[in-house]
């Protein structure tokens, strides 16, 4: 059965962990790897005609593996339909093995020959099925693959992945020098975890999943690589979330203390004070220049704001405070380092929950504390910082540079970007939440801000950190059905008070 997007399952895998699967499920539990084949090439046939009613001409290219054996019975059932199909094959009959030489054979056996790229075929097409390349790919695709990879992303036909994006990394999500653009991909037997993050969602299009019929005992002991996370999945804090007590009062909801705005730099703390009171906390103070104090009471009354003469007026504020953040425009001057310091020599003795980001995270990228109650929220360049790496390096593994960050600095990571990674001591969660409108300035500033928001209120350090990711991306994609291109960050505010009342939620969703 075909799982859609908007359900499929929440583990994700590594490569190697799935070929185990596959492995298993053949030697241990008598499936045949040609039964296997034909169950992933029906599935993504049956896909093909939901996603494509209209096609009718069909371009598939096949590597030498078993993708390229998906592919061969994806034309086998497409010409049984009456469909006109092209198969490319770009290996030597002879390098088949296995299920894939029986395919290929059934494939023949049905009237269809292979036959050489040819550009002009497709301007004729109307889908083109990508069984080239799975997921043992680990070097960068060069030569004729590169090149035809390059003409089918230029013709913009709609492309449907077997498997995964030829040229895509199924680990890391990164792109090796060249990879197909497809509308739609269909995975089997275990989600790959670079489908998800990195240039992984911007090469995949919509995902589905088939589990081709494998038994649940398969997976028993196979390593889960991540979890896949969104709004959807977030029972565990909508259980927290519930309604409040009709005697409820501000004091059980917890105080936020935002500490940032350096000169001309306000908007950043303001945005993720009123981003903490708008999920929910029962008090926020703001800690800023004296200058900047007026102007943001007048923005937002309901925030206390304080003028900080010094750095050294920090500790009195942070013992009313339930929970810190610091970092929004903070600034890497003096004023900004004293702040950081200020707060870490008092929460090292009170061991109060910590949200740093932005140049929070540049100061400490130069000191190098360790604090174990603390959430980082890196974008790829800070996360460079904070490992003395460039951010070409954090992207070409996300997964690794979360856990290489968490593992230094102690507490949770949360590596932002597309697939925002959320890295706690025993386990990784990719989001699935969020879109490309979120690249406007201020959007970390209010993630800041709906972290410090929930810990306030009473979730658990990592539930808090993985639930505003989800909260946040989710409130941002809600705010895309008006076009993500000039979306602001300040947009996401009605929104953030909507998902975290869930009983409103359902309210309209019923």
């Amino acid at each position: 059965m075909i799982t859609p997007m908007t359900v499929l399952p929440r583990n994700l895998y590594r490569a190697a962990a799935v070929r185990e699967l596959d492995r298993i499920a053949i030697e241990d539990h008598g499936l045949a790897g040609l039964a296997l084949m034909e169950r992933a090439g029906q599935a993504a046939f049956t896909l093909l005609q939901q996603r494509w009613p209209q096609a009718r001409r069909l371009i598939i290219v096949c590597g030498p593996g078993n993708n390229g054996g998906d592919g061969f019975v994806i034309a086998r059932l497409a010409a049984a339909a009456g469909m006109f199909v092209g198969v490319v094959l770009v290996a030597d009959v002879s390098r088949l093995g296995g299920a894939a030489a029986q395919a290929y054979a059934a494939m023949v056996d049905a009237g269809l020959e292979t036959q050489a790229f040819a550009e002009q075929d497709l301007l004729a097409a109307d889908v083109v099925v990508d069984a080239l390349l799975g997921t043992g790919l680990d070097r960068d695709v060069a030569g004729e693959l590169a090149t035809m990879i390059d003409v089918l992303n230029q013709h913009r036909l709609p492309v449907l992945a077997i498997d995964i994006p030829s040229g895509l990394h199924a680990d890391s999500g990164r792109v090796l020098g060249h990879a197909l653009q497809a509308a739609a991909t269909i995975s089997f037997i275990g989600l790959k975890q670079g489908l998800f993050t990195g240039q992984g969602p911007g090469c995949c299009g919509d995902v589905y999943f088939d589990d081709l019929q494998v038994p649940a005992e398969v997976y028993k002991g196979i390593p889960v690589a991540a979890w896949r996370i969104d709004y959807a999945s977030l029972n565990a804090a909508r259980d927290t979330l519930a309604p409040r007590s009709r005697t409820a009062h501000k004091g059980d909801y917890g105080h936020v203390l935002v500490i940032g705005g350096d000169q001309g730099m306000a908007g950043a703390v303001r945005l993720a004070a009123e981003a903490a009171a708008r999920v929910g906390a029962g008090l926020v103070s703001v800690a800023t220049r004296a200058e900047h104090a007026g102007q943001i009471c007048a923005a937002r009354p309901e925030l206390m704001v304080h003028g900080l003469q010094s750095p050294a007026d920090l500790p009195a504020l942070m013992t009313r405070a339930t929970v810190i953040a610091i970092g929004p425009g903070l600034g890497q001057a003096g004023w900004g380092q004293g702040c950081l310091g200020q707060v870490l020599d008092v929460l090292t003795a009170t061991n109060k929950p910590l949200i740093i980001d932005a140049d929070g995270l540049n100061i400490l990228a130069r000191e190098g504390w360790r604090y174990d109650h603390w959430i980082l929220t890196p974008h790829p360049g800070e996360a460079a910082r904070l490992l003395g790496v460039t951010t070409a390096e954090i992207q070409a593994d996300r997964f690794a540079a979360a856990h290489a960050i968490q593992q230094r600095y102690g507490g949770i990571c949360i590596l932002k970007g597309a697939g925002t990674l959320v890295q706690c001591a025993t386990a990784c969660r990719v989001c699935a939440d969020g879109n490309p409108g979120m690249a406007c300035g201020g959007m970390g500033d209010v993630l800041t801000g709906v972290i410090a928001g929930l810990l306030a209120q009473g979730l658990a350090i990592d539930v808090a950190a993985w639930t505003a990711v989800c909260v946040h991306g989710h409130a941002a994609d809600t705010v895309a059905g008006d076009g993500e291109r000039g979306m602001l960050a300040s947009d996401l505010f009605p929104q953030l008070r909507r998902l975290v009342n869930p009983a409103v939620v359902g309210a309209a969703r019923d």
